[in-house]
């Protein structure tokens, strides 16, 4: 069990240079989780733009 904890420990060093590793990680990710966030809030919002547009046309082809 300690020589796991061990190899744990030395991965998460990442040989010295875990300080600058781990926020590049971190930084990463936000930046992924942003750009989701972002995607979905578009979508959603062209979805409700397309249902209106086709609500609307729908109307008018009644109309005729």
């Amino acid at each position: 069990m300690l020589i796991a904890m061990d190899r744990i420990a030395t991965f998460l060093a990442m040989g010295g240079y875990a300080a600058y590793v781990w926020p590049a990680f971190a930084v990463a990710a936000i930046i992924m989780a942003g750009l989701a966030a972002n995607t979905l809030r578009t979508l959603r919002r062209r979805e409700r733009e397309l249902a209106e547009i086709e609500g609307t046309r729908g109307r008018r082809a009644a109309e005729r």
